[in-house]
């Protein structure tokens, strides 16, 4: 994992902290460098305020995890356990570090916790069944609008059985994202080359 010559303190930095739940506090890592854009402290707060009611005993789904913040801030506020996957193999190191620190936190359990490393727009996702509660996608910016019609499909296929999951999509505040089935009800954040998140629910028929 590590090449010759490298401690961990060279290749891992700490990132960011949980922002609330059973772990609060707890410090993240994630590989240093510009091997991933982890998700703000700041806003993953404001979108868990948002989705607050949703998380406890949901299960989730983490795409393009990164350091995996946001299904590690699901899992802190109650989540039953769910899947991150993240084709990086540095950034991938970083969640199972992360996910022992925080399951520690919690009395040594994280429920259902699978960390998948590969490529999330052409992998096949965990989680059979219904399918996860939440979803959180957090891309490169500079590859969502050719992927995100993609995933959302094959959201479409994976979430058909839930009777109503939540997408939640980090994306800059100057992409519009209007896939087909699926609503934009929310969105936090909307300056221009600034993060931003939007909240798509399934679109009535």
């Amino acid at each position: 994992m590590f090449e010759i010559g490298q401690s961990p303190s060279a290749v891992f930095a700490v990132a960011m902290r949980i922002t609330g739940g059973r772990a609060r506090g707890i410090p993240l890592v994630a590989p240093k460098g510009d091997a991933v854009r982890p998700a703000t402290d700041g806003l993953r707060q404001a979108v868990f305020s948002s989705i607050g009611h949703r998380v406890p005993g949901a299960r989730f789904l983490d795409l393009f995890a990164g350091s995996g913040a946001y299904g590690l801030e699901a899992l802190s506020r109650g989540a039953a356990g769910g899947a991150w996957v993240e084709k990086n193999r540095q950034a991938a190191e970083c969640i199972r570090k992360n996910v022992a620190a925080v399951a520690k936190s919690l009395g040594g359990g994280a429920g259902e916790a699978e960390i998948v490393t590969a490529d999330a727009t052409t992998a096949p996702w965990p989680l059979a069944g219904n399918g996860p509660d939440l979803v959180f996608i957090d891309p490169p910016y500079e590859i969502i609008e050719t992927v995100a019609p993609g995933l959302f499909a094959r959201l479409g296929e994976l979430l058909a059985p839930h009777p109503d999951p939540l997408v939640v999509f980090e994306m800059p505040g100057e992409i519009e994202l209007a896939p087909d089935g699926w609503t934009c009800v929310k969105r936090l954040g909307k300056g221009a080359h600034q993060p931003s998140v939007g909240f798509f629910l399934r679109a009535a028929t």
